[in-house]
């Protein structure tokens, strides 16, 4: 589904990544770990077109892509979840979920019933403002408008972050259904390690803008993992 060859990343001047080659198969969770500042978010906003590569091939369903804007990436099937979520605030909640349709043609811009069997909690909320929700209702209402666009590769950039015990639960369960549908990639950054070790089908360890280890869980061990991202 996914595949990067020799991606490179600058911000001005300073190169953030380099040569990143991997891949994300449909079926799969593909997680990105490294401790702080290696360099995956950047790559996760690379893949999004959040933020442009310098270099390198991504190609997505086996369709070599150019260096795409967002809104253009989103068009091709991949939705982004960024880190600190980013709901408009002022919107409801049902307002957040129908900016979703942008990508959609009109005979599909509908909530499916799908969304709030995974999010239950948005249901009974669609009038509240994305603002008055609290921080682990914002991030299932993030997960769930990215899905709305029904997304082929879903980057997901640290969705425990701040959230509480049985709200991490409930996204564990989502990415397992997801995965279990078989119709999507899904890469997943994450610093909880033992919530990004379970969910896990490959894994990509970034070190200093290099990936220093990846493979499978079949491939890797638990403990090179865990070296990995705390070295």
């Amino acid at each position: 589904m996914l595949k990067l060859t020799d991606l490179t990343l600058h911000y001005g001047h300073s190169q953030i990544l380099y040569g990143i080659s991997m891949e994300a198969a449909l079926g799969e969770v593909t997680c990105v770990m490294g401790t702080n500042g290696v360099g995956k978010t950047s790559l996760i906003k690379a893949i999004s077109g959040t933020h442009p590569r310098s270099g390198g091939d991504l190609s997505l369903g086996g369709e070599s892509l150019g260096i795409l804007p967002a809104h253009r990436m989103a068009w091709k099937g991949v939705g982004y979840v960024p880190q600190g979520r980013e709901i408009f605030p002022l919107l409801t909640v049902r307002e957040n979920l129908e900016t979703g349709f942008a990508c959609l043609p009109a005979s599909e811009h509908f909530i499916p019933d799908e969304i709030f069997e995974l999010f239950p909690v948005l249901k009974q909320m669609q009038n509240r403002r994305g603002g008055d929700l609290s921080g682990g209702q914002q991030q299932q209402l993030a997960i769930a408008r990215a899905l709305i666009a029904k997304p082929r590769l879903l980057l997901l950039d640290e969705p425990t972050e701040g959230i509480q015990p049985n709200i991490i639960a409930q996204i564990g369960e989502v990415i397992r259904h997801l995965r279990s549908k078989g119709e999507m990639a899904i890469v997943l950054v994450e610093q909880y390690f033992d919530f990004a070790y379970d969910l896990a089908d490959r894994f990509v360890v970034l070190r200093r803008g290099e990936i220093m280890i990846e493979g499978t869980k079949q491939d890797v061990s638990r403990d090179e993992v865990l070296q990995g991202v705390t070295v």
